[in-house]
């Protein structure tokens, strides 16, 4: 529900600020006098694209902002949430118009693109002016107004998430099958490969061990001669550390004799030549162990090269050549349970679109039993509003091969405006004013279970007058009991119902013109629907006036304050 409206510098309106009843709001003034700029200003909150034509001459930049009540607006909510912006009870729309440079929209302080304002506006308000019935010729539109009318929501829902389901069953099996025709070619290529890893069988870990087997036999010599040399000056030649180490532990044992303190060095000395004589031995056992293997070592260097091949082959280290032919014989695997898992998806897409095929029947014949019901019950809302003997009619095609988000059928609105004419698509019959009243019959019929929680009527009354106009202030009120009114009329009957009542003129200002917004009290209210009933406010029209404004009282539905 759209709470306030802020307008500053658009055309000819300087600066305006309106406070709407969350019920039934009119806006009334002379031809001219600016009352389209306030359903362009709304047009504008709701994501219309704008001009820099639209900014008032020598202004900088035009600004139109609403506030929105969305306490009880869940799919306003979601949207916000899903958008990535604030969510709170109010709702802030601001579009900034510059007169030279890029335009803005901010959304409750962010700024955000006119997609996401497109978005939200969907469950905030919708225009219905003779220049904005473009819902009406929608079949999409036609479908969402007849499922309003038979409550099948939670159908719709079922169906719709069926079929998505159904949409990824599709996309899995049109995936797998597009991997077939390269499937042999596939198999053929990595059983070549896998041959390949077959004949070199690497191991986890080899290549470490292969490098580390390779610089001992590398360096055989050179480890041989200096493990020699090692164990000589440690042990076995004369004059050894291990001798030496002995001689001085003894002779140390012996000054022990003098100073007992000194038992800990001398006990020391002896533990380590005990380890001198251990490395000295375990190092002779090792050189003992060197002997020169030149088919050995030509052997390692051939395999150490073989993996590095495969792996630079593979584009993987060496130590991950184990884990590669690991990852291709899991490939070959799937591959060659393909047929297996093309027999599994198609079961599970054939079981999906036999679910959303009940599911899309199911609604169908919601649709269809409800479809004669509004039917009639529009022609009754049109027949109220002066379409005499008119004959309105939901037409449903309903085909399983039509099978998509919002089930099997189509719908289009046929209308028969002249009897013995035959009925005829809505928009190869209907004038504009026409459209206005039809529209109004649609939204009157399907009050209370739409989404949308602000109707803007602009021009509902061209072409009509008397009764008709009576008929149409009527129906306008009934609708007025389910969702917030914003109607601009030049007829009496229509302000008379009206809890809040704006007036729009234009001024001269300073050589200007201006176009002021005035909200009305009800004294104000009496002259100008004198006035519009008139033309001037003598006693005789003033005294209709309040008649008419005493017949038009609206009762209070509900919770409405």
């Amino acid at each position: 529900m759209l709470r306030e409206l802020q307008i500053r510098n658009l055309v000819l309106i300087e600066d305006a600020s309106l406070t709407f009843s969350p019920r039934f709001n009119v806006l009334t003034g002379e031809t001219g006098a600016g009352k389209s700029l306030i359903a362009t200003s709304l047009d504008l909150l709701l994501g219309d694209r704008a001009t820099s034509a639209l900014v008032r001459k020598e202004a900088r930049e035009a600004e139109v902002e609403g506030i929105f009540d969305i306490g009880d607006e869940p799919l306003v909510r979601a949207a916000l949430e899903e958008a990535g912006l604030p969510v709170d009870d109010e709702l802030l729309i601001r579009r900034i118009i510059p007169a030279d440079g890029r335009h803005r929209c901010f959304i409750n302080g962010r700024v955000a693109s006119l997609g996401v304002l497109g978005t939200l506006a969907a469950g905030l308000a919708t225009s219905m002016s003779q220049h904005a019935h473009q819902e009406l010729f929608e079949p999409e539109r036609q479908l969402a107004l007849l499922d309003g009318f038979a409550g099948s929501g939670t159908l719709l829902e079922k169906v719709s998430a069926l079929f998505g389901t159904l949409q990824r069953q599709q996309d899995d099996l049109s995936q797998l099958l597009s991997q077939d025709r390269d499937r042999a070619a596939r198999m053929d290529y990595l059983a070549y490969q896998l041959d390949e890893f077959d004949r070199v069988s690497p191991q986890d870990g080899e290549m470490a061990l292969l490098e580390k087997e390779l610089s001992v036999l590398r360096h055989q010599t050179t480890l041989l001669e200096g493990t020699n040399a090692c164990a000589g000056e440690l042990y076995e030649t004369d004059g050894s550390i291990f001798e030496r180490l002995g001689n001085l532990s003894k002779s140390l044992q012996q000054l022990t004799r003098f100073d007992p303190s000194l038992e800990d060095d001398a006990r020391q000395l002896q533990e380590a030549s005990i380890l001198v004589e251990e490395a000295a031995r375990s190092i002779g056992r090792y050189s003992r162990r060197l002997e020169a293997d030149p088919a050995r070592l030509e052997t390692l260097e051939e395999r150490r090269d073989t993996l590095v091949r495969l792996a630079r082959k593979h584009g993987v280290d060496a130590d991950e050549l184990a884990a590669k032919a690991a990852a291709l014989r899991h490939e070959l695997a799937s591959l060659q349970t393909f047929e297996d898992a093309a027999k599994s998806l198609q079961a599970g897409l054939d079981k999906a679109r036999a679910d959303a095929l009940a599911a899309a029947q199911e609604l169908s014949r919601t649709r269809h039993q409800a479809a004669g019901k509004f039917s009639a019950a529009v022609t009754g809302e049109l027949t109220a509003l002066s379409f005499d003997r008119a004959a309105f009619h939901a037409d449903i095609t309903t085909d399983d091969s039509l099978l998509r988000s919002t089930g099997i059928d189509r719908v289009e609105f046929t209308v028969e405006l002249n009897p013995g004419e035959g009925a005829h698509p809505l928009r190869k019959v209907a004038s504009g004013g026409e459209l206005s009243r039809m529209m109004l019959a649609l939204k009157k019929t399907a009050a209370g279970v739409g989404p949308v929680g602000t109707y803007v009527f602009d021009e509902v009354d061209a072409g009509i007058g008397g009764n008709t106009a009576r008929a149409v202030a009527a129906s306008l009120a009934d609708v007025a009991a389910h969702h917030q009114l914003i109607c601009i009329t030049h007829l009496a009957p229509i302000a008379a119902r009206a809890d809040a009542h704006f007036h729009i003129r234009k001024e001269q200002e300073d050589g200007r013109t201006v176009t002021r917004v005035t909200p009305l009290t009800e004294a104000q209210r009496v002259e100008e629907i004198a006035r519009m009933l008139g033309g001037s406010a003598d006693a005789g029209m003033v005294s209709a006036a309040k008649e008419l404004l005493k017949a038009g009282r609206l009762p209070k539905k509900r919770g409405a304050p």
